[in-house]
């Protein structure tokens, strides 16, 4: 039985037993900050455990993608060691939310392990908690599993919580058998013997735990469970590793051809094989969810994830990149399961082969320090490598520190992770301010209370005035009675025309009236909860207060630009579609009165032509004059009619869905124009990169277009003025000024060589013999690559044995190089080493080969002092050498 089968099988099982089949939710968890990644299928239901979120639906069946690299889930070190550690992996679930609870769970799993996927019933064991006599009772009398099969064991293995506080409760975890072939006979689960495997584990949810430790019984239990496809899938094709059951074999295939080896042959072949399988599956997954390598928190783990698997790749004679072509393989087997993975195809594979090239760029230098470095520690003992080598390989290499540490550990080195994370102290506390979970702040208690006890209702889409009744308002943190004149704060109504800000789109101000001739002006409005909308007021006459009725106005002009904005990005994002490929996902957006910003998923910048392209298509569009249309239908409608869902958005079970004819379809809860004619124009003012794979578009729609293009005439006027030219010839009048300016800079360096040269021949005279060496440090004018040049000529004309260090000074800068004749370069004099030392003395730093280096520094005033030390510093590095 296939994998396929099997994932097909499961939610067809639940799908018969009245459970809602639900959509595996993205592997960046969303509004939940304390997760980098979604370890379990449980996490999109957190909110409905918990009572914070209630659904149609009491139960609920899911396959949900999993990533496990970080925190306490870390498996990181473990993958290709073992028969059944990944990074990403399949996790069956069947969830009850106060419906069923264990006398229905626990025949639900053995009626589909043993009847729909044929696990012999004789090779299955169980474990229950100890003070579990009810789940005991029911799989021995219910269900038929014979009392020697079933063992108790305790909290470690069989309580589960979902924190310190908080629903928990005992779970049973099936085990299947894999026979005496992996270890001693008959002895169960209890003997972590390795020949059982842990296959499905039920939580039962029936306990509140509270902050002084007493468990308190749930008024409604429910039911967590979770199953591990690929170790089903192991069991079922009668195999012992997941890694030879059908989820790994036709990747592993794929990497054994780009490599020339065969599997089962040598123990390293075959870990590499094994991490560059589960990598490239990681790795496919999370780029087609929209992250992209960068050094900073998610995308740092997918660089880290990445890079090991070209390190295997490269250990077992992968020289070019290859892992994008593992990564299609893994779209191959897994593409018609995950639709998404084989939509987004094309983009998933070029993020991957081009972050391959990067790392190509630095890996062999990289590798060569680390060796260097390695080879220079001493023979015999405890051999450590200094954190600062780890940490340059970090900072300039892009060696991920767990990539350094594989590396060294497998030349029978340790690692000083101490002076590595000393080094790494300041990025890390830059990525930390940078981090802010799942990029959702945590909404405040007072919102929360706010909108369960008087929620707002948004005619907005319909109206841009009405009359509400004043809820609630808010100065600073506190609620208050009253905001008087001059004050600032948060007012909350029960009805507004007012858009909070959400989806990208800026909340809509204006201004609010009594009916005693109060007044204030709406400065912003946002939507701290999903349920309320918070008006930030200026009170500019009289006072509000809480029961007051007022009268709300939007400013229409503002919010009519808004709308116009808005209406477009979603005509740009269809059109980046037919130009760029389907592979473009939304990944943020701005839509303000002024202007629109959209960032989207493409792997290189555009080219002028397809800019100009999607720019006619979006024209083409608001020419044609289209309606707009919006309807409300459930999730699922809106996916099965083609409407376009932000990958990542978290949705409700009704969703709106804003179509422009047949040209484009978003789930959206923004505000629009009725027509795309009232958009009016559209121009692209900018196209830029912002992230590894993620490109910007910055546009400006109706009279905000003309006065862009406006002001780019008066530029281009002004331009053609000062050169005495007409607008259509000054390309020609610019690439005549941009040759001549060439030509006199090719004169100047000229003529500075020469002057340079001049110069350098009289300071030979300068050369010193120490310690057998001909040592000659000098100022000399001119940039580095002069003094780069001269330092090799003069270093020839002293001999083999020549030590040569020139400085500069220039616009407050030091420049510094030094060449030694290679028959003594690194032993007795290191370039590097004596031009980091002469930057030293001039405030600056640097470093290089041992035979030629180049440093810098600020302090112009010690140059003639830091030169004159170089005759000592050879002298005694001579002595010592």
């Amino acid at each position: 039985m296939q994998a396929a089968d099997i994932r097909a099988r499961f939610l067809e099982f639940f799908r018969s037993h009245g459970h809602e089949i639900v959509p595996s939710s993205p592997l960046v968890p969303q509004k939940d900050p304390t997760l980098f990644f979604t370890n379990a299928g449980m996490v999109q239901f957190k909110d409905v455990f918990t009572g914070a979120e209630r659904r149609s639906y009491r139960r609920a069946a899911s396959v949900q993608k999993c990533l496990r690299v970080s925190g306490k889930h870390n498996d990181l070190e473990n993958v290709g060691h073992t028969p059944r550690h990944h990074t990403f992996f399949e996790m069956l679930g069947n969830f009850s939310f106060g419906d069923y609870f264990k006398a229905e769970a626990i025949p639900f799993a053995w009626d589909l392990l043993t009847r729909d996927l044929s696990l012999p019933p004789e090779r299955l064991w169980v474990t229950v908690h100890h003070d579990d006599d009810e789940a005991y009772d029911l799989w021995h009398r219910a269900v038929g599993v014979p009392v020697d099969r079933i063992q108790r064991l305790g909290d470690k293995d069989n309580f589960w919580s979902m924190g310190e506080t908080g629903p928990c409760g005992p779970c049973s975890e099936i085990h299947f058998d894999h026979g005496d072939a992996h270890g001693p006979g008959q002895l169960g689960p209890a003997s972590e013997s390795a020949r059982y495997v842990e296959i499905w584990n039920l939580v039962f949810m029936q306990y509140e735990r509270r902050a002084d430790g007493t468990l308190t019984p749930l008024p409604r239990p429910s039911i967590d469970t979770g199953a591990g496809l690929e170790r089903i899938a192991a069991a079922c094709q009668g195999v012992f590793s997941n890694y030879d059951s059908d989820c790994f074999t036709p990747i592993m295939a794929r990497i054994a051809d780009l490599a020339g080896v065969g599997p089962g042959r040598d123990e390293g072949v075959d870990v590499a094989l094994r991490v560059v399988s589960d990598h490239a599956r990681a790795a496919a997954f999370l780029v087609s969810d929209g992250v992209m390598p960068s050094n900073l928190e998610r995308g740092y783990v997918l660089r880290r994830i990445l890079r090991r698997a070209i390190r295997y790749g490269v250990k077992i004679g992968v020289r070019d990149p290859f892992l994008w072509k593992v990564a299609d393989a893994v779209v191959d087997q897994m593409g018609s399961a995950w639709p998404d993975l084989l939509a987004r195809r094309a983009f998933v594979t070029e993020v991957i082969r081009t972050e391959e090239e990067r790392f190509a760029e630095t890996l062999d230098r990289g590798l060569g320090i680390l060796e260097r470095a390695i080879e220079a520690l001493p023979v015999g003992g405890t051999r450590v490598l200094d954190g600062q080598v780890a940490f340059r390989l970090h900072d300039t290499y892009g060696f991920p520190l767990d990539l350094t540490r594989l590396i060294a550990a497998e030349q029978g080195v340790t690692l000083d992770e101490a002076g590595y994370e000393q080094a790494l102290e300041a990025q890390r506390s830059r990525g930390r301010a940078a981090w802010r979970g799942s990029g959702e702040e945590a909404i405040a208690d007072r919102f929360h209370q706010l909108a369960e006890a008087c929620p707002t209702r948004f005619t907005g889409y319909d109206h841009t005035q009405g009359e509400a009744v004043v809820h609630a308002l808010v100065a600073g943190e506190a609620r208050v009675p009253s905001l008087a004149e001059g004050d600032e704060g948060l007012l909350v109504v029960d009805v507004t025309p007012f858009y909070g800000e959400a989806g990208g789109q800026c909340g809509d101000s204006g201004e609010v009236r009594t009916a005693g001739g109060a007044s204030a002006e709406v400065i912003d409005a946002t939507r701290p909860h999903p349920d309320l909308v918070a008006h930030r007021v200026r009170v500019r006459e009289g006072a509000l207060h809480v029961g007051d009725t007022v009268h709300l106005a939007v400013d229409v002009v503002l919010r009519d630009a808004i709308r116009r904005n808005h209406s477009a990005t979603h005509l740009l994002h269809a059109a980046l579609k037919r130009v760029l490929g389907p592979h473009v996902a939304q990944k943020g957006s701005l839509v303000s009165p002024e202007r629109l910003r959209f960032d989207f998923s493409h792997f290189k910048a555009m080219e002028p032509a397809e800019i100009d392209a999607v720019e006619d298509i979006v024209q083409e569009q608001i020419l044609a004059d289209v309606p707009l249309e919006t309807t409300i239908m459930t999730l699922e409608e809106a996916r099965a009619s083609g409407a376009e869902a932000l990958f990542g958005e978290r949705y409700g079970e009704r969703v709106r869905v804003v179509r422009a004819g047949a040209f484009s379809a978003e789930l959206c809860g923004g505000t629009h124009v009725r027509r795309t004619g009232e958009i009016g124009a559209f121009r692209v003012v900018q196209e830029s990169g912002i992230a590894a794979g993620v490109r910007r578009i910055e546009a400006r729609t109706g009279m905000n277009a003309l006065r862009h293009a406006r002001a780019q005439d008066r530029v281009l006027a002004a331009v053609a003025e000062r050169l005495h030219a007409a607008p259509e010839s000054l390309l020609d009048q610019v690439d005549r000024l941009l040759a001549e300016r060439r030509s006199l800079e090719k004169e100047n360096e000229t003529l500075r060589r020469d002057l340079a040269h001049s110069a350098s021949g009289d300071l030979l005279s300068n050369a010193r013999t120490v310690e057998g060496l001909e040592v000659l440090a000098a100022e000399l004018p001119g940039d580095p690559a002069t003094l780069r040049e001269e330092a090799e000529r003069l270093r020839d004309r002293l001999g083999d044995r020549a030590v040569v260090v020139l400085g500069s000074r220039a616009d407050g800068q030091v420049r510094i190089v030094a060449c030694v004749a290679r028959g003594i370069a690194g032993r007795p004099v290191h370039a590097g080493d004596l031009a980091r030392a002469v930057a030293a003395r001039v405030g600056g730093g640097g470093g290089g080969r041992p035979d030629m280096a180049q440093a810098g520094g600020k302090d112009t005033e010690a140059l003639p002092e830091a030169l004159d030390m170089v005759y000592t510093w050879v002298g005694e590095a001579t002595r010592a050498s």
